[in-house]
């Protein structure tokens, strides 16, 4: 009975080579055979430090090889889609990193896709779901233990400067939005359990760069409102805080908490405070075995893609309000 799936990786993209590879490493459910680059120098030199069996000089190799069952994308975001679609006609099941494309409409043409090859699983890789923290601190929400969410509070930031960065390239998808503000907005909808009905936000734009480097957001659901910002333009921090009617929560390090120590949080209700932690764990090998597993089982994927597609609604009303100067319905 087979236990393991045969993973490629699709560029070297620094995620991919100091997060994600690592990860699968160590995971139960997968093996990672290959990594292509267009420059196969750099595949050789990955496939080297990772011991792979394989190395590819393009991704149409790569995608050709009958051996390989799956695929990782940490492709800059305007190219997730494009090459998410010719993985699933080459027959691969696909893991696309966040955010999903670089519209919502993009993200349909995936849908729409995908729907082609339903025997092939396809996900978007957000690996703070997979934490035990977020594990558990649905469960805290859903069983009433803070009575009902009224409020959240995100901070998600970092400082990058870099005009060759990704996150600086307009025309990759780069900006606050897209690469961070993406998990306040996912965290909200999954507490909150759905759209927005709608949005109040404030943009900075790079004046030369063109990409968003500060967006202050305002996110308003039927029982109650998220607030948050996304910066890379301040220094390396992230919050969240979830108020209910009757208590509520604070994570110490909500998105990526280190895999070599246990993560906390802090729950509030009758005047008491309670420290909950949880155990050791990399997230994004829990991610990848999850993914794995729903294809040994033949079962769904913990997300569907539709999520992804939410997901993007809402930094596009995000943006939009910014430019209408004023709140704007989902």
């Amino acid at each position: 009975m087979e236990t393991k799936i045969k993973w490629g990786i699709i560029s070297t993209a620094t995620i991919a080579m100091e997060q994600v590879i690592p990860a699968m490493q160590i995971s139960q459910c997968c093996e990672v055979v290959g990594i292509a680059s267009r420059n196969h120098r750099k595949a050789q030199k990955a496939a080297e430090q990772f011991q792979f069996a394989k190395a590819f000089g393009t991704y149409e190799k790569l995608l050709a090889d009958e051996e390989i069952q799956a695929l990782y994308i940490p492709l800059p975001n305007h190219l997730h889609v494009q090459w998410s679609i010719k993985a699933l006609e080459a027959g691969k099941h696909v893991l696309v990193e966040k955010p999903i494309g670089m519209s919502s409409a993009e993200a349909e043409k995936l849908v729409a896709a995908a729907q082609k090859y339903p025997h092939l699983k396809i996900m978007e890789a957000f690996m703070y779901r997979f934490h035990p923290q977020w594990v558990g601190v649905k469960e805290i929400v859903d069983d009433g233990a803070i009575g009902e969410i009224k409020a959240i509070q995100a901070s998600f930031s970092f400082f990058d400067d870099d005009p060759e960065s990704i996150v600086n390239r307009k025309e990759y998808g780069g900006g606050s939005l897209m690469d961070i503000g993406c998990y306040p907005i996912s965290i909200s909808r999954i507490l909150f359990g759905g759209l927005p009905k709608s949005v109040s936000a404030k943009i900075e734009y790079h004046p030369e760069f063109g990409i968003d480097t500060l967006a202050a957001c305002i996110l308003e659901f039927e029982q109650g409102m998220t607030t948050f910002f996304s910066s890379i333009r301040a220094v390396d921090d992230q919050t969240v805080q979830i108020w209910g009617t009757e208590g509520s929560i604070r994570f110490k390090r909500p998105f990526n908490p280190a895999p070599d120590k246990k993560a906390q949080i802090q729950l509030v209700r009758n005047n008491k405070k309670e420290k909950i932690k949880f155990d050791k764990c990399n997230q994004y090998t829990l991610q990848a075995d999850a993914f794995s597993r729903a294809i040994l089982d033949d079962t769904e994927v913990p997300t569907p893609l539709s999520d992804a597609v939410d997901n993007m609604k809402v930094i596009e009303k995000i943006i939009e309000s910014d430019k209408l100067g004023r709140r704007v319905a989902i």
